[in-house]
């Protein structure tokens, strides 16, 4: 997942050991209800795309996590408190991960330079378990990994943080679906199946919404959730319109930097990595000649807004 393992007795292996077989047979279980219930949406493309996707994730992220452990493991060394293992302490951890995720996660929304991989998760036009699967090799570049040090830098073992952010991640899985309703009283505290959809949706009302990771009171507190009434359209804004996952993975990272090498002030052609994905610059009022319009038909500059 988002780490490697600093030892070989790290728990977070049992727990991705243990939920791998659960992850096929929810898979399996989802496709073949869908299928029986003659509305399926699994196509061959689109899965064959998000286990290309989920493998050139792993592949680079074996390389990638040596850089990150060890930062990691630099700043534990410098550490305020030395935090025991018990499950209490865990329990403190995983609530601070959470809001951590939830923070991380918002600003994967809103500065393009993270948006730029995060995209990629966001660019199925359905929702099901195999989208969980759908994750860009630039991820441990783009991706969330510094929005933990507080947590190594207050006592916390690098071992026990990645406990923490793999049970996250197992749990972030099961939201993937569209075949489990409303869940009752447990809408109010965790991010359900129902919150997720939403997160995913490209409706106007439900875009930037439900950052939640495991509970959902994050969205609640900052004014960021909403509810499913509406039925969502997944997908982004633009739709990719293709399962090739190269141009899955580098079309906004390629928009960006395209951007940022248009003529203009340096201070402007830099915000295009740190602005949301969806700002554009003010037009020079020298720019008597835009130029044949853009093969996307947005207006030059403008990038797709996060979903």
């Amino acid at each position: 997942m988002l780490f490697a393992s600093f030892s070989d007795t790290d728990p977070s292996k049992l727990v991705l050991l243990m939920a791998t077989p659960a992850y096929l047979a929810c898979i399996g279980w989802e496709a073949w209800t869908l299928a029986r219930a003659r509305r399926s949406n699994y196509t061959k493309a689109e899965t064959l795309n998000n286990v290309a996707l989920a493998a050139s994730f792993q592949v680079v992220e074996l390389f990638a996590l040596v850089v990150v452990l060890g930062i990691h493991a630099r700043v534990y060394e410098h550490r305020l408190f030395t935090v025991p293992r018990t499950w209490w302490t865990f329990l403190i951890l995983w609530v601070l991960q959470d809001g951590l995720y939830y923070a991380a996660h918002r600003a994967s929304h809103r500065v393009r330079w993270l948006w730029a991989s995060h995209v990629v998760h966001h660019s199925q036009e359905a929702m099901n378990f195999s989208t969980a699967f759908r994750q860009s090799l630039l991820s441990p570049f783009f991706g969330m990994w510094p929005f933990y040090l507080p947590l190594t830098w207050l006592g916390f073992a690098p071992t026990f943080v990645l406990l923490a952010v793999n049970v996250n991640l197992v749990y972030q899985f099961f939201v993937h679906t569209e075949l489990v309703r409303k869940l009752g009283v447990l809408e109010r505290v965790l991010n359900t199946p129902s919150h997720h959809r939403v997160h995913h949706a490209r409706n106007s009302q439900y875009i930037d919404k439900n950052y939640a990771g495991t509970l959902i009171v994050w969205d609640k507190l900052f004014g960021t959730f909403e509810e499913e009434r509406e039925r969502p359209q997944y997908g982004i804004v633009h739709p990719l319109r293709t399962a090739n996952p190269l141009i899955t993975i580098f079309h906004e990272p390629v928009a960006m930097i395209r951007d940022a090498l248009r003529p203009g002030r340096l201070a402007d052609r830099l915000k295009h990595l740190w602005a949301p994905p969806g700002w554009e610059r003010a037009t020079s009022p020298k720019a008597h000649d835009p130029g044949p319009p853009p093969r996307d038909g947005l207006p030059r500059g403008r990038a797709p807004k996060a979903v």
